[in-house]
């Protein structure tokens, strides 16, 4: 943990950074490459929709153990009820003691025939639930209708708060890409799409912007009044911001992960089916979507369109040119060494120099003189 709290303190205070801005091109085929597989997704696999959007008529069989065998037995028992043209019925579990049916719109008589066979098959109680496809078409529409008004709200407020459009559009991007990641993972597990697949996606948009917002207001702290500073550049205060606010995010991500993942695996392994299932796997999906966008889409996307303004274009190449400038001057000093003080080494005599030098006789008369 202290390690930890360590790297989280040098990433806030800069002496360890992770290149969110500069490596934006790396960031974005991340994220071209995920939307282009779940658009194929769509395409080549589609959506298994619940019975709440296509219609049909939804049995819930109780049974003394609900296992594979029981589904097998339930799955045989509609087929051979007489019911022409009765299809591949949905079955899945329900629990430990319950068995759901789904089949297209019957009529009431074919219902009952269909009841009266699972019946003989070992269900002890039968019910059925009557689901007609307009029911389906209008949840579809009110979603749709939500998610326009949600991204008009996102659009304002972004602005709003930030009085800074390229903020509003670097939001939308990701929040877009979350939705489509979300849908096309969604698509590959093959769960059903009901309406609580709906309520996980407008969750997953609301998580995605409170994470998104957090970074923007740190970058808007770091390069407020940047033009006037000359030490460091828009882009370079811009991914200091993201990195003093990865941590959190991590952190936020971890702790919304965990009672997700706690209703997954109670809808999956637990429950079997139901609402349940497919509201956690959209929004275990989305958190982690949601958590990548906020982090490596949406703050590049914002700070290359801010880059595009003259003013940020100009305070760049001054800031650029004071650090080179700063550079040259210091590799100059750097390469102006001081010449080393050799001493002077005692110069030998000349033979002049000795014939006229006292010899010690010489020295030893003149001392008795």
């Amino acid at each position: 943990m202290s390690r930890l709290t360590n790297i989280g303190h040098a990433l806030y205070e800069g002496r360890v950074a992770i290149d969110f801005v500069g490596r934006r091109r790396l960031w974005y085929a991340i994220a071209t490459t995920v939307v282009a597989l779940s658009i194929l997704a769509f395409v080549l696999r589609g959506f298994t929709f619940g019975i709440e959007f296509k219609g049909g008529v939804e049995f819930t069989a109780q049974v003394p153990h609900a296992n594979e065998a029981t589904s097998a037995a339930m799955t045989e028992a509609v087929v051979k009820s007489g019911v022409e043209d009765i299809g591949s019925p949905l079955v899945n579990t329900t629990g430990e003691s319950a068995v759901r049916i789904q089949t297209h719109a019957l009529s009431q008589a074919d219902a009952l025939k269909v009841i009266d066979s699972l019946q003989d098959a070992g269900a002890t109680e039968v019910s059925q639930n009557l689901i007609g496809p307009s029911w389906g078409a209008q949840v579809a529409q009110k979603a749709l209708t939500g998610l326009i008004a949600f991204l008009i709200a996102v659009t304002l407020f972004i602005w709003a708060y930030f009085r800074e459009w390229r903020m509003s559009v670097a939001a939308l991007a990701a929040l877009a890409h979350d939705v489509i990641a979300t849908a096309g993972l969604y698509s590959l597990s093959g769960f059903e799409v009901t309406p609580a697949t709906i309520t996980a996606f407008l969750t997953i948009l609301g998580y995605s912007l409170y994470d998104t917002v957090v970074v923007f207001d740190k970058v808007r702290e770091n390069t407020k009044n940047i033009t006037k500073r000359t030490s460091t550049t828009y882009a370079e205060q811009a991914n200091l911001g993201v990195n003093q606010t990865v941590v959190r995010s991590i952190n936020t991500t971890l702790a919304a992960m965990l009672p997700v993942a706690a209703l997954l695996v109670v809808g999956v392994w637990v429950l079997g089916s139901g609402p349940l299932k497919d509201l956690a796997l959209a929004l275990f999906i989305g958190v982690i979507v949601g958590a990548y966008s906020s982090l490596f889409l949406a703050p590049p996307l914002a700070v290359q369109l801010k880059e595009r303004e003259p003013a940020i274009k100009a305070h760049t190449a001054r800031v650029l040119v004071k650090r080179a400038e700063a550079e040259a001057k210091a590799e100059a000093n750097a390469g102006v060494v001081a010449k080393p003080v050799v001493p002077a080494r005692p110069v030998a005599a000349s033979g002049s120099a000795k014939r006229n030098q006292p010899t010690r006789s010489t020295r030893s008369k003149r001392n008795k003189g």
